[in-house]
């Protein structure tokens, strides 16, 4: 034991004499350094065009947090043995820094099979910046359904194989060149057993029954947190993934009112949901309600409510008394919210096609299936049209937040990291004049955002994977990689048509196309 230590004494210290001639430099070659992940990142792939190119300072890669610092030297050294370990020759030596697994104390509230639930977590003793992270998985609504799913994800219903630790990917990852904002926040990731969309409150109460205790396990975490630092947090950001964004929308607000009864309400309290902003559109093809995948979104989540005694926010609920199913759709609930929500989706996303029993498969897609899709960018465009700080690029992909190349996506020349730190910075800017610390003083819907700083993304281009940063397509039978204008002739796309659509000359609308290879 004595030996490891010393050994991470001596790295830290090779660190730290790294960093005293890292400062020590010119201003010109710290630039230099300090812009290296954006450097490595343009080497791997070809630039996008000027509309989509977003300008990365050189300080912006490895920011520390100095809010944290409040005259507690011990918080401020962590801070530079984490910024040390990111300069090389230092990234052979990483402390540990994965998160690890904490099984709740309160051993009532389970996943669906009556194992305990729990989370994950990475502490970072110098920040006040909390991440609270919600995994993704779909649901299941009836016996059957949840049966199969036992069957065959159980590890999205039971915590018996879960590993001890996991590393963090996204905005998750402890390394500021994949996540130069929040890399050095609390990092907290809670795994998804509970198959209700983060919203169920029953407890198991026979050996054949499932427990459904989503919003409790939420709940739960968070009080058990309040005894690691919580108490002491000025942000908290709930994020989640697919069901784990719907579950955002569910329960951002009970977070707030949660702290805020326990004597905590000046932690801000934040939403961020990805890919989780459905729709309760018609269906291309109606199909009976057999299992998850065919099964209409809006009969899923009726049937679904009722068997997980599921709970909405009280604000949702008294706009839709009786019709408490329509909470779990994000543009009728994001208007009942209290507290403030920054929206990250696909234009054309994967899950709700796949609800909607659109399958792209090998073959072609019909005219009907393409201009379906199409309808599909157009409707989901309306319903965030109101949303103030969102990311919405027009691609045909699920999930981002968590993925190594978040980075790399960009909407109007600006990254996701990007627009969340804008966001981050109108709060700041925000509170600058408001003496208030109450949750709920925290507008939803503030002033306009900073020069340079734009939180409203949206792409305006009309099809899919017409953003050319978007991620790589695969066919899905072969796994082959596809350009984009191999992926827009297999789903049916008309140049020539298009061109006239849009009023352009059909070599200009290829040329913009083969930006996207």
């Amino acid at each position: 034991m004595q030996s490891r230590s010393s050994a991470v004494l001596s790295a830290v210290r090779s660190c730290l004499l790294l960093l005293f001639i890292h400062w020590s430099a010119p201003g010109e070659a710290r630039r230099v350094r300090g812009g290296r992940a954006q450097t490595r990142r343009v080497q791997q792939q070809q630039s996008p065009p000027p509309a989509y190119r977003e300008r990365v300072e050189g300080a912006e890669s490895f920011p520390l947090d100095f809010t944290a610092v409040e005259g507690n030297m011990d918080n401020f050294m962590l801070q530079i043995r984490n910024l040390a370990q990111s300069l090389y020759p230092c990234s052979a030596q990483k402390l540990d820094q994965d998160m690890k697994l904490h099984f709740l104390k309160n051993t009532s509230v389970t996943c669906n099979d009556g194992s305990p639930a729990g989370y994950y977590i990475k502490e970072s003793k110098g920040s006040r910046r909390w991440l609270l992270f919600l995994e993704g998985g779909w649901y299941c609504f009836n016996k059957q359904t949840c049966d199969g799913r036992y069957e065959t994800l159980r590890r999205l219903m039971s915590s018996t194989r879960w590993p001890q630790t996991r590393t963090g990917t996204g905005i998750m990852s402890p390394q500021p060149e994949e996540n130069p904002h929040w890399w050095n926040a609390n990092m907290v990731f809670i795994p998804y057993c509970s198959s209700d969309v983060w919203s169920g409150s029953t407890p198991k109460t026979r050996p054949s029954d499932y427990a459904f205790m989503g919003s409790q396990i939420i709940e739960e975490v968070v009080n058990e947190l309040l005894t690691k630092g919580l108490d002491n947090a000025k942000v908290l950001l709930l994020a989640g993934s697919s069901a784990g964004g719907t579950g955002v929308l569910l329960n951002v607000d009970h977070v707030a009112e949660q702290l805020e009864s326990q004597g905590h309400g000046g932690v801000q309290v934040r939403g961020l949901a990805d890919s989780g902003w459905f729709l309760d559109n018609k269906q291309y093809k109606f199909t009976d309600c057999l299992d998850t995948i065919s099964c209409a979104p809006t009969e899923a989540i009726k049937r679904g409510i009722r068997y997980w005694g599921g709970l909405v926010p009280e604000g949702c609920r008294q706009a839709h008394v009786g019709e408490e199913w329509k909470c779990f759709f994000g543009y009728k609930v994001y208007p009942t919210l209290k507290s403030p929500v920054f929206v990250v989706q696909w234009l054309f996303d994967e899950a709700q096609l796949t609800v909607d029993n659109i399958h792209l498969t090998g073959q072609p897609v019909h005219e009907g299936q393409w201009r379906y899709i199409q309808n599909l960018g157009q409707e989901l465009r309306g319903t965030l049209r109101e949303v103030p700080a969102m990311f919405a690029p027009a691609c045909l992909s699920h999930e981002l937040i968590t993925r190594t190349y978040w980075m790399d996506i960009q909407v109007k020349g600006t990254s996701l990291p990007r627009a969340l730190h804008c966001w981050d910075r109108s709060f700041q800017d925000n509170l600058h004049g408001n003496s208030s610390h109450g949750n709920h003083n925290h507008q939803k819907h503030k002033s306009p955002p900073a020069r340079g700083c734009p939180l409203h993304l949206i792409d305006s281009c009309p099809w899919p994977h017409c953003n050319p940063s978007c991620p790589t397509i695969r066919d899905q039978l072969t796994g082959q990689e596809m350009s984009v204008i191999q992926f827009l002739k297999h789903m049916g796309f008309d140049v020539q048509k298009m061109a006239q659509q849009q009023g352009m000359d059909p070599r200009k609308l290829l040329g913009m196309l083969s930006n996207g290879n």
